[in-house]
């Protein structure tokens, strides 16, 4: 290192220390010798930072545009960065090559361009030149919270920010060195999920407690509104929410011990109090499925040990075939005989700092792994099962939506999806109280003429739903009424690309598809607008991709792994979608088989089979169950679901008119049958199945007529009553 080097790393790291305190992890994994350091890239100062945590200077490879500008070419040369033209790059490969061979670290971007959403790119082939041609090791490292920084474009804009804190926390990892040999696309970005995955999950606000982050959330702008009832239009703002739930808590801990409480209750603003209320009592809110019969909640009810409910008179006398246990809490009944106590929290909770009204309400200060939040599956596939989620996830899953969406002030969302459903509970239940983002509820998703009326007077801009409630949303709703909508975003089951496309015909308003399971509460991810650009024929980054589910959340790290035998495969093969993540459930509620079953050393088997394209983004074709193994090949009932549809002309149908099951088969392990809701000629059928040139082991050997395709109130397929009926003899 050269006098003038010591000189600037000498006075420029104190420097830089005053405004970015750095935490470096895996500094043993640096090796002694040269090597390529591959990093994330989110902010203008990465490579500032990434040198405050490196012990040895690092030469950056820089783009010559930057590197020959007269206010930065003296720096940047003095520090033996290395210019780069990316059309002739064969001069900064010899140059890098060099440098490694003199024992140097030589560090590349390998996306070639800043992130415009915080997530991670397409990485750029030319690290793998210098990789081989130096033969050299390489080391990936990841910047971590560095989004949201001044210098990141957070908020669709770069610099025009107050930095949220000085000095700004950074969390950056060094990963373990592979051979250049090995640096190919797929494994550095597998690599670099797991590292971001790696820092994610310890970032210390996970671990705080739900009512915690709720609080500290309904404090910032205390007297804007929080939720709109859509039945009876009632408003409440967000430090009136607080202290009713505040005082409802306090009579929940004084007179039941009950570790658990059960909430029947549509989406409303008495559900979203409920919910509340019961987590600041610091107990397990369990928003119970009304919808799926007497027998499947007599078992969650026994399952999760339930003796205290929360519901409303009117809603009971609607759902009368309902297992209540012993003690019922009626809304309408308690809230007017706690008036006094809730005015009095509510002035506390004005006039009080969060923290001293986290220590009035005894609120722990560390939620963690404990439970949180009990749902039950949606039973697709038999009896509901509890899906057993911590403060860590709902904090951390809220933490991911929250740098996906980037909301606004002025954002407001349509909650219409229930409570119990996991989509609804993290998206419009925990997201908004958190955040402070407006909801507007409203108890029925499917009456879709109600919820695109709502829509037009608040002018909401998320909406939030499945695919078979935006069918509906084509037959009731008028264009102008969903004017407001900036993102639409469906999840629980796939979208159907005619849908998608029929949808932003009628409405000029584009459909993001997006994945997430009850285990992963919920959010993975989703596809989103692109950035819009700046300037006139500016490239914008691409984050959306047809047929796809979008690019992961931050903090999630994924595996591809081989369906039957659990082998890794590249990113960019067809397997099983393994996930990591803090928003990885516990465990399912007394049942560890099942929870063995899925549940790895922190990775969860998501029982969905899935691919990435070279950009990030996911593809899922399919779960494992809709697959029949006929004649030793993997037949997706999904995509044959999907060609029999299109050859038929029913696939823009509001209700679903097809499903294709498996049955056992003595020659083959298992054959095909088609249940439909409509006439279907089989001759006919398979000669247009022959002549689109679909394989013969994807044609169904037998028709099943049915009255209607069984669905859940979610809008996902009811595969086990669909079983029931292929199997019938």
């Amino acid at each position: 290192m050269s006098r003038t080097e010591r000189a600037l790393y000498f006075f420029g790291r104190p420097l830089v220390r005053c405004f970015y305190r750095v935490t470096a992890l895996g500094l043993e994994n640096i090796p002694a010798g040269g090597f390529l350091l591959l990093p994330n890239h989110i902010t203008w100062v990465d490579a500032i930072v990434l040198q405050l945590a490196c012990p040895r200077p690092i030469h950056y490879i820089i783009d010559q545009e930057y590197y020959y500008q007269p206010v930065l070419h003296p720096l940047l040369r003095t520090l033996g960065c290395i210019p780069i033209n990316i059309r002739h790059s064969r001069s900064a490969i010899r140059a890098a090559t060099e440098k490694i061979a003199e024992g140097e670290i030589v560090c590349l971007f390998p996306e070639g361009q800043l992130e415009r959403t915080g997530v991670l790119l397409r990485l750029q082939r030319g690290y793998e030149l210098i990789a081989r041609h130096a033969n050299a090791q390489v080391v990936p490292v990841w910047l971590d919270q560095l989004w949201g920084s001044i210098f990141s474009f957070q908020g669709g804009r770069f610099f025009t920010k107050f930095p949220r804190r000085i000095p700004y926390p950074v969390i950056i990892a060094f990963g373990k060195p592979f051979q250049g040999e090995a640096a190919d696309n797929a494994t550095v970005r597998e690599e670099l999920l797991k590292l971001g995955e790696f820092c994610f999950s310890r970032r210390p606000s996970l671990n705080r407690h739900l009512a915690e982050e709720c609080v500290r959330g309904l404090k910032r702008r205390q007297f804007a509104t929080a939720v709109i009832d859509g039945i009876d239009r009632s408003q409440l703002g967000r430090a009136k929410l607080l202290g009713a739930a505040a005082a409802l808590s306090c009579y929940l801990r004084k007179n039941f011990s009950d570790e658990r409480i059960a909430i029947v209750l549509p989406a409303s603003k008495g559900s979203m109090l409920a919910n509340l209320a019961v987590t600041l009592a610091d107990k397990v809110p369990v928003d119970l499925n009304f919808t799926v019969g007497r027998a499947a909640n007599e078992s969650c009810c026994r399952r999760a040990n339930l003796r205290v409910a929360i519901s409303a008179t009117q809603f009971m006398e609607r759902i009368k075939d309902f297992p209540w246990p012993e003690h019922v809490l009626k809304l309408d009944e308690l809230m007017p005989q706690l008036k006094r106590r809730i005015v009095f929290w509510w002035i506390v909770s004005i006039l009080v700092p969060a923290r001293l009204l986290l220590r009035l309400l005894q609120i722990p200060k560390v939620g963690g792994h404990r439970e949180a939040v009990l749902l039950f599956t949606s039973g697709t596939t038999g009896e509901p099962k509890g899906v057993v989620i911590s403060h860590r996830n709902v904090v951390g899953n809220v933490s991911q939506f929250r740098q996906l969406l980037d909301a606004r002030e002025s954002d407001a969302i349509l909650a219409s999806l229930p409570f119990f459903h996991t989509f609804g509970s993290t998206v419009t239940l925990w997201y908004p109280l958190i955040e402070g983002v407006r909801i507007v509820t409203y108890p029925n998703p499917l009456e879709a003429a109600k919820n695109a009326a709502l829509i037009e007077q608040y002018k909401l801009t998320f909406l939030l739903a499945t695919p078979t409630f935006l069918r509906v949303y084509l037959r009731k709703a008028e264009p102008h009424q969903l004017r407001s909508l900036r993102l639409i975003i469906t999840g629980a089951e796939k979208l159907p690309l005619d849908l998608a496309s029929h949808f932003e015909k009628c409405f000029d308003k584009k459909v993001f598809e997006g994945y997430g399971l009850t285990e992963t509460a919920p959010v993975v991810s989703t596809n989103l607008p692109d950035p819009e650009p700046k300037k006139p024929g500016e490239h914008a980054q691409s984050s959306s991709r047809l047929g796809s589910v979008g690019r992961l959340a931050p903090g999630i790290a994924a595996e591809i792994r081989d369906s039957q035998t659990d082998q890794r495969l590249s990113l960019y093969e067809t397997g099983m979608l393994w996930l990591r993540g803090p928003n990885i459930f516990e465990g399912y509620l007394d049942d560890p088989k099942r929870t063995a079953e899925v549940l790895h050393d922190g990775w969860l088997k998501t029982g969905d089979i899935g691919r990435f394209d070279e950009d990030g983004f996911l593809y899922i074709e399919g779960r494992l169950s809709r697959f029949s193994k006929i004649g030793g090949e993997m037949v997706p009932h999904e995509t044959i679901e999907s060609k029999i549809a299109d050859l038929l002309g029913l696939s823009g149908r509001d209700e679903r008119p097809l499903a294709v099951m498996g049955v056992q088969d003595e020659a083959k392990g298992e054959a095909l049958v088609l249940l439909s809701a409509v006439d279907i000629d089989l001759a006919q059928l398979r000669s247009k199945l022959h002549e689109a040139g679909v394989p013969n082991l994807w044609i169904p050997k037998q028709i099943r007529r049915v009255e209607e395709i069984p669905v859940l109130a979610s809008g996902k397929l009811d595969l086990k009553k669909c079983q029931e009926f292929a199997a019938e003899k």
